[in-house]
């Protein structure tokens, strides 16, 4: 497996454009189109929230009953939840108008949504920059990183990633762009992602994959513990890499889960490392647990501490609120056994052994804690198993930036 350059656009057959339809945001692109050559089996895993945007209700019936997809439709600036039965008909309009442009089946559009929950989506103005993208259509990096940037809200920068490797002898490339900044939890957060392959392979393996992958990626990323009604990550694969399809669980396949997690690992972490008003990417790796849900419990509980998130942003080795996350997961562990290390580029340091504070240097603590990304490691020293969550620090500016977003 290779990291290439590219994101949605960069496997075959991909094209996308992205445009300025003045949705709510002004002097900024707020619009993306994704298209495939070939029509595309679809995987798609969604928000566990019971309140959920229409484009969410949308997406799940196209992902369960449609043989195929081949568009996707993004708007930014307006969320379209909680919108009532006229935001399902913005959905409908949205496909109908990419279909009629695009010689496809309604049926065959996804369309996605971000933004401010409760307001309605100005048809008009959607539906001209739908116009407007689908003669813009390219398969270039610079389509994709385009569509990148036009999908961002609080976002700081686009996030997209590719990796490639060989299967049947062929050139098997996976790409991926996402958006989230702010509510983001596990379990989905307000983030939309969307992955395209070139992989020939079934639609429940596809769905399969996805669904593994997601549950280490996009599930163990926290923000400030808010789950959105929106998030929604959407896989498409159209063949055009001219494999034999992937039909059962072999080696090729094992190789395609290996490429999807790295795609989807590498977007969450972009999305952590940038949540509102963030200084630092902050990483919780728990090892030798007893079993992997245990440590993924444990790893949550540190990552979504808000003392510990600000304690980070301080630059300050403040281990016992690590220590009381993890007491307070409801994992049973021997707490006189626990290690905890601090690590970034800045070197690695212990700061507890067997539950006691080790004599280390709280000047050398904060050097280390001073970098871009931190990470706390939790030796649980009780078993084999191991999980990591990713998250980032609090800070002043997040309460700014969710003070006066609606308005």
């Amino acid at each position: 497996m290779e990291q290439i350059a590219g994101g949605v656009t960069a496997a075959k057959g991909f094209m996308a454009a992205h445009t300025a339809a003045g949705i709510k945001y002004q002097s900024r692109d707020d619009m993306a189109l994704i298209f495939s050559e070939q029509p595309c089996v679809v995987a798609g895993t969604f928000t566990r929230n019971v309140v959920k945007a229409a484009p969410v209700k949308w997406d799940q019936q196209i992902v369960h009953d449609s043989p195929y997809a081949q568009a996707v439709v993004i708007n930014a600036g307006i969320a379209n939840a909680c919108t009532g039965q006229e935001g399902m008909g913005y959905c409908q309009q949205t496909a109908d108008c990419a279909a009629q442009l695009l010689g496809i089946s309604p049926d065959a559009v996804l369309v996605a949504s971000t933004g401010v929950i409760g307001m309605q989506l100005p048809m008009e103005r959607l539906e001209s920059g739908i116009r407007g993208m689908a003669p813009q259509l390219a398969a270039t990096l610079e389509a994709g990183s385009g569509a990148a940037k036009a999908i961002m809200t609080t976002d700081t920068h686009k996030k997209e990633a590719a990796v490639s490797f060989t299967v049947d002898g062929k050139t098997v490339t996976v790409g991926g762009m996402s958006k989230g900044s702010g509510m983001i939890h596990p379990n989905m957060c307000t983030m939309l992602a969307f992955v395209t392959t070139d992989l020939a392979i079934s639609k429940e393996l596809l769905q399969e994959a996805l669904s593994r992958v997601v549950e280490d990626t996009y599930n163990m990323i926290s923000v400030d513990g808010d789950t959105s009604t929106n998030d929604t990550c959407v896989l498409l694969a159209n063949g055009m890499a001219g494999n034999a399809q992937i039909t059962e669980r072999n080696q090729d396949y094992e190789a395609f889960v290996e490429a999807l997690l790295e795609v989807n690992r590498t977007l969450a972490k972009m999305m952590a490392g940038d949540g509102e008003g963030a200084t630092a990417l902050f990483e919780v790796r728990v090892i030798h647990a007893t079993t992997k849900p245990e440590a993924v419990t444990l790893a949550k509980s540190v990552v979504t501490s808000s003392l510990t998130k600000a304690a980070i942003y301080g630059h300050d080795a403040n281990w016992g609120r690590i220590l009381c996350a993890l007491g307070y997961s409801g994992v049973t562990f021997d707490p006189e056994a626990v290690d905890l290390y601090f690590e970034s580029v800045n070197g690695r340091l212990k700061i507890i052994e067997d539950g006691v504070a080790t004599d280390y240097s709280e000047e050398e603590a904060t050097r280390i804690l001073t970098a871009d990304a931190v990470t706390a490691i939790c030796d649980m020293k009780q078993g084999t198993a191991e999980a990591t969550a990713w998250g980032c620090d609090l800070t002043y500016d997040y309460v700014k930036i969710n003070a006066d977003y609606r308005s």
